[in-house]
């Protein structure tokens, strides 16, 4: 229909359909994303039926938790581009280089290379900078020291999620130390992604290594999240969350252990839980890069 929005379009449509009927219906409206002007043009255009406007939270969420076979199918292709651009990426980085000409790399390889956008703004954070989990980045110079990359692409409409901890110079004993319990902590963490177990046993399971190796304090997000048509969805593995992890969920999981003035690492893979266990669908190596 020409010159009128798709809501406006929809709502009309939906009007005209239940003018047909003569029951009251329950029209279900997504709270978390439906603004009062939206709610006030749907109401509008069904000021003559008999219906009502029902507030929703979660249920659209709660029926996208379970991928079909179509839907993972998208989703390997997401992570397969992403983790194929990991190569060219780490030619980007060195000592001379800024956080953003790595960024801009990064983001041109993805699109050069058929992603329809990126998941989210692109992290790269270097030197102390790795030590804050959400840093954007900027014109500073790389220098020495840990660079976390965290970066996803858009394929087909569904999301991927990696991150990436290198080392540009000299990676010393407590780094290298560093570096070894994260990756001891994302193992474990996978290792108990399984349907039917709770989501905050998976993050306990990654958080008790940490916490063998004195860094647990260090670690201040949840362990991951279900990843989609966006890239947070649920559910969270996360301290408290009591959801079961059902077969055909796809997760991220990523502990971190950031250390003020020092610098952070994080490590960053996608699973799909199975019955039994888990397919990890991110291929690219764990094994400490230094540059």
């Amino acid at each position: 229909m020409a010159g009128v929005g798709p809501l406006t379009h929809a709502s009309q449509w939906l009007a005209a359909t239940l003018k047909r009927g003569r029951s009251t219906a329950r029209i279900g409206i997504e709270a978390e994303y439906v603004t009062l002007a939206m709610r006030s043009r749907i109401a509008s255009a069904m000021r003559h039926t008999r219906c009502r406007l029902v507030p929703t939270t979660t249920l659209v969420e709660q029926f996208r938790i379970r991928k079909d076979a179509g839907e993972i199918q998208q989703i390997r292709k997401a992570v397969q581009l992403a983790s194929s651009i990991f190569p060219g990426v780490l030619e980007a980085i060195n000592s001379r280089a800024t956080e953003n000409e790595v960024a801009a790399e990064l983001d041109h390889l993805a699109r050069s290379s058929g992603a329809e956008k990126m998941s989210f703004d692109t992290i790269v954070a270097s030197g102390t900078r790795s030590a804050l989990p959400h840093a954007r980045p900027t014109h500073e110079r790389i220098g020495r020291g840990f660079v976390v990359l965290d970066y996803g692409v858009i394929l087909g409409g569904y999301c991927s999620d990696m991150t990436r901890t290198v080392c540009v110079g000299r990676a010393d004993g407590p780094a290298r130390a560093l570096y070894s319990a994260v990756l001891e902590a994302q193992l474990a963490g996978i290792a108990s992604v399984r349907a039917g177990i709770e989501a905050h046993t998976v993050d306990a399971a990654a958080r008790s290594v940490l916490h063998k190796h004195k860094l647990d304090k260090y670690f201040a997000h949840s362990l991951g999240h279900g990843v989609g048509i966006e890239i947070h969805e649920s559910p969270r593995l996360a301290k408290g969350q009591k959801q079961k992890l059902e077969a055909g969920m796809v997760l991220t999981i990523e502990p971190g252990a950031y250390i003020p003035s020092k610098g952070g690492v994080r490590i960053e893979d996608m699973v799909l839980v199975t019955a039994n266990g888990c397919q990890v669908l991110t291929p690219t190596p764990k094994e400490l890069v230094i540059r």
